[in-house]
């Protein structure tokens, strides 16, 4: 038994059950190819405390929350919960900003681009092929020495203050103060009951703080180092999502999704933005270290400088909701393909000016 179950397996299993929970997220309520979307609900939180005004994106999603304080429960308990910080933390903020620039260009973060991809939606192989050319443009500038700096330790109060933060979160959505927004219709108006989708996200919380999981980071590791571990789980997500597809009769006359690109849920057809979108969301995403994901997990340990880009996700969903970025199933925003070609430049200078010579 011992030889069988090892780390591998373990992010095997845990990826299987992501996926599950991912699929019947959707059947639970949640909306089609969205049933898990770190983004995509960041977006809907942005929203639902007034950060845009986009009514159909509005909404605390509460796997969010559960995502955070998964990961704080479970680093607390393992003895894993270290307060850290300073690791150029207003860069981080900026580049978050940025990856949820990209991936609302693309309608999704890498989580939901595989989801996508198990619901016979084709735009995600695209938007797979922009993830991988944003990571290898990555992995030029790490070859380099990039480096953001090192984090040092803090007070424990400052690793408490995101997660202290989603419990506030958790009481607005349980209570609905009359100045929280919730959508009428569209995306937002759809949702799993709070109780299932806390206790989902604290199951993925608890899975992705053990098994180091990132949709972002698999990708580099394979072409950076040649390890294979991160993408396994990567992989099982995807199957564990396509089989729950099938069984759960999502696919055929009768259910929600079909293979193809056209006529997609919450998705558009324009590659070169899906590509590029994507591609930003990779290269970003590769130097902050990890994906939305992630850095949801990295703050419930205790790393404030993954709290300062998850709060770089917020407002960067907010300005893109704001200033007519994100896309839409019509296509892309009105100046969503600017903002991707500026976060590029922003990221290929961030990434050539904190090079450090390579001794």
């Amino acid at each position: 038994m011992t030889r069988f179950w090892t780390k591998r397996t373990f992010i095997i299993v845990a990826g299987l059950i992501f996926g599950v929970l991912a699929a019947l997220m959707t059947n639970w309520g949640n909306p089609p190819n969205m049933g898990i979307c770190a983004a995509c609900f960041l977006r809907d939180i942005a929203g639902a405390i007034g950060l845009h005004q986009a009514s159909v994106v509005q909404f605390i999603r509460p796997e969010i929350i559960g995502f955070l304080l998964g990961a704080f429960i479970t680093s607390y308990t393992f003895r894993e919960f270290r307060s850290r910080g300073g690791a150029s933390p207003m860069i981080r903020f900026v580049l978050g900003a940025f990856v949820m620039i990209g991936a609302l260009v693309f309608l999704g973060c890498p989580i939901r681009m595989m989801i996508r991809i198990a619901g016979g939606d084709l735009n995600g192989v695209v938007a797979l092929a922009g993830i991988i050319a944003g990571v290898l443009a990555g992995i030029f500038f790490l070859k380099r020495g990039f480096n953001l700096g090192r984090a040092t330790r803090m007070h424990p109060l400052v690793g408490w203050i995101m997660p202290m933060l989603m419990v506030g979160l958790l009481l607005l959505a349980i209570f609905q103060p009359g100045f929280i927004f919730n959508s009428e219709k569209g995306p937002g108006a759809m949702f799993a009951p709070l109780a299932v989708a806390l206790v989902v996200g604290l199951v993925v919380g608890f899975l992705a703080q053990r098994t180091r999981m990132c949709f972002v980071g698999a990708w580099r590791d394979v072409f950076l180092v040649r390890d294979y571990y991160l993408i396994s789980g990567v992989a099982a997500l995807f199957i564990g999502a396509l089989v729950t597809n099938y069984i759960a009769g999502n696919f055929g006359a009768s259910g929600i999704y079909h293979w193809g690109f056209a006529d997609q849920p919450v998705a558009h057809t324009d590659h070169l933005w899906n590509f590029l979108g994507m591609s930003l969301l990779g290269l970003a995403a590769t130097l902050i270290g990890g994906c939305p994901l992630r850095n949801l997990i990295l703050t419930g340990e205790g790393d404030t400088d993954a709290g300062m880009t998850v709060l770089g996700f917020i407002v960067g969903a907010g300005i893109a909701h704001n200033f007519l970025l994100a896309s839409s199933p019509s296509g892309t925003g009105t100046w969503g393909p600017v903002a991707v070609i500026i976060g590029l430049v922003f990221c290929v200078a961030v990434g050539f000016l904190m090079m450090e010579r390579v001794k």
